[in-house]
């Protein structure tokens, strides 16, 4: 079992950047599969960016690619995501997840473990 905790979330103005943070509690951080993902007002929770155990592959959604960049420190057992050019879209409930075992990295339903999300606002 592992406990995530989201920070770093706030009010940025469009064209501006951001860093995100998840810090994990346990000793067997680096046993997981990470993910973030986002949830809009009055849309579906999608899928962001995610991380492997050793963070030596990263995976990222279409609309942030070029963007965004998750990286991880299993020292620290801490997984971040930096989004550069902010964009008005990127307004979410951002969330950390985290997956023992191997899956459909873009889906919500491969990862067992959640944060309680950390609330991001790019202003125009």
């Amino acid at each position: 079992q592992v406990q995530l905790v989201e920070s770093g979330g706030g009010l940025v103005q469009a064209g501006g950047s951001l860093r995100l943070s998840c810090a994990a509690s346990g000793r067997t951080f680096s046993n997981y599969f990470m993910a973030w993902f986002r949830q809009a007002p009055g849309k579906e929770r999608e899928f962001v960016a995610a991380i492997s155990r050793a963070g030596r592959r990263t995976y990222y959604a279409e609309s942030v690619k070029g963007r965004g960049t998750i990286s991880r420190d299993n020292a620290k057992n801490t997984v971040y995501l930096q989004m550069n050019s902010g964009k008005p879209e990127d307004t979410a409930v951002y969330y950390c997840a985290a997956s023992l075992f191997d899956g459909s990295i873009m889906r919500s339903s491969a990862y067992a473990y959640w944060g309680q999300g950390t609330q991001v606002t790019v202003s125009s």
